[in-house]
């Protein structure tokens, strides 16, 4: 049975799968960047090891160095978490190879749903369904101009290889086609090393939809069900939630079905989600395979009640499910905000810097997962990722209103965060009434950003009125006023103090 985990990431994902790891009294090694030494992951590991320089490419990214760290604090296995090296083929081959346990599928799980093309052939010969589209990757300018015409515009070009929006272009007349074929080939090789461009049909009213998926290394296979995550922001999601408002039970069995065929169709084991994009009509099509743990699977564990990280590592012991799939059902509603230190205003721009102060949300049905506290530098090497809150309550409305009262209590200062932005959401009446899709923000870009300006005007007059206070204590007040308005010296006064005001 494994005793010691060395967890190959950094941040909230790292702590989290730390905290499992103690409660099954699992030593924990954390391995950090050298701006990382004082972060939360290294504080709360039982060891911890220094793998390089701030950049991901020389310390988070480097198999070597892992590798390394594992060996010398004599590790049983490593957790990657998400992101950096959690769906590399090679560092899981290179694990088995050191006779270390990998916590996550094999290598051929990883090649076969990482390559998007390869992922569409190998779903279509499992029977489940793709979106309209390409199997092979696009060379020929002539030939990709033929199948857009046959396909029908709109129509998408993606990059085989990648993900988080990269190589992707949308295209929605002819005469774009070549240029944003090509835009799409040059992302691609700059980001993923692979041009390798697909094309498929664009799907005009699209939700994106995901199920959990569970494997065993004994055959069995089961789903946790659905997680609605439309909500996104330069194809990034934004706000998960679960049970999805679109869903029919009907539709709801089928498209687990699929998921389970999907994951058995690559002898899948360890935790996984099928993604779906799944239009207005409720037709679904399989979108991509994410062979590792979510970002968002906070959200399935408090609706169904199972940690699904205690779940990898009882996987990895080679220990079978100890539920079947009748054993599983879906418990009340859950939303999670992801909490970005990013200016929303500005076209969400990542926003480092230093943490001044941090009141975190608690009670009933409330749960935090970040790594951020009072005194913490930010480092701009990084997702500006800081913390997931998750709340749940019997029904949808009870949790949108247990949000808004966590978001009200989440207090961060020093940096920009996604906070307001996000409580704008929660009362935004497209959101609440369930009836959105992935095209939610740019639809309703004018109610949720048209009261940031509000805001801004807000801080400006209590940042006034603070100015007045303090200065008309030794001036006359006309002076001052006169003062104010022609040097604008009321906002070097600062607006923090303004807002203490509010």
């Amino acid at each position: 049975m494994i005793k010691k985990i060395l967890i190959a990431n950094r941040g909230e994902i790292a702590v989290r799968i730390m905290r499992t790891c103690r409660e099954m009294n699992i030593t924990t090694v954390a391995v950090y960047s050298e701006i990382d030494r004082s972060s939360m992951h290294v504080r709360y590991a039982d060891e911890a090891y220094c793998i390089g320089s701030p950049v991901a490419s020389e310390s988070y990214l480097v198999i070597d160095k892992i590798i390394e760290a594992a060996k010398k604090s004599g590790a049983d296995a490593i957790h990657p978490g998400y992101g950096f090296l959690s769906e590399n083929a090679a560092f899981s081959e290179r694990c088995k190879k050191e006779g270390i346990i990998f916590i996550g599928p094999d290598a051929y799980a990883i090649t076969t749903m990482g390559d998007k093309i390869t992922a569409r052939k190998t779903m279509i010969a499992a029977g489940v369904s793709v979106v309209p589209g390409t199997t092979e990757s696009i060379v020929d300018e002539d030939k990709a101009l033929e199948i857009v015409k046959e396909i029908g515009v709109p129509v998408m070009i993606k990059a085989s290889a990648g993900g988080g929006g990269k190589g992707m272009r949308l295209v929605k007349r002819i005469e774009d086609v070549i240029p944003s074929l090509r835009a799409a080939k040059s992302e691609a090789k700059a980001a993923f090393g692979n041009d390798a461009v697909y094309i498929e049909k664009y799907i005009a009213s699209p939700h994106h939809i995901e199920f959990q998926i569970l494997a065993d290394k004994h055959g069995t296979v089961v789903h946790l069900f659905e997680r609605e995550c439309s909500v996104q922001r330069r194809h990034q999601k934004v706000i998960e939630e679960s049970p999805s408002c679109l869903l029919t039970p009907e539709v709801r069995y089928k498209m687990g079905a699929a998921a389970v065929a999907a994951a058995k169709a690559v002898n899948y084991h360890s935790a996984g989600t099928i993604e779906f994009i799944v239009d207005d009509n409720l037709n679904y099509y399989f979108l991509e395979m994410n062979t590792r743990l979510q970002v968002e699977h906070p959200v399935t564990e408090r609706v169904v009640g199972v940690d699904l990280v205690k779940e990898q590592i009882n996987i990895a012991n080679n220990l079978p499910l100890s539920f079947k799939q009748e054993d599983l059902m879906q418990s009340g509603h859950s939303i999670q905000c992801r909490i970005y230190a990013e200016d929303t205003d500005k076209n969400f721009m990542p926003c480092p810097g230093t943490i001044q102060h941090v009141r975190e949300p608690h009670g009933f049905g409330v749960r935090i997962d970040g790594y951020v506290f009072e005194g913490f530098e930010i480092p701009l090497y990084y997702d500006p990722l800081i913390a997931k809150l998750i709340v749940w309550g019997k029904t949808r409305e009870e949790t949108i209103s247990r949000m808004r009262r966590a978001l009200y209590e989440y207090k961060i200062t020093g940096i920009k965060t996604s906070i307001k932005f996000l409580a704008r959401i929660m009362d935004n009446p497209v959101f609440i009434s369930g009836n959105y899709n992935t095209h939610f923000i740019e639809n309703n870009k004018n109610e949720l950003f048209a009261k940031i300006e509000q805001d801004e005007l807000h801080m400006d007059i209590a940042a006034m009125v603070a100015f007045f206070d303090y200065h008309t204590t030794f001036k006359k007040q006309e002076i001052c006023t006169k003062k104010c308005l022609e040097m604008n010296e009321w906002k070097a006064y600062g607006r923090s103090a303004g807002m203490n005001r509010l």
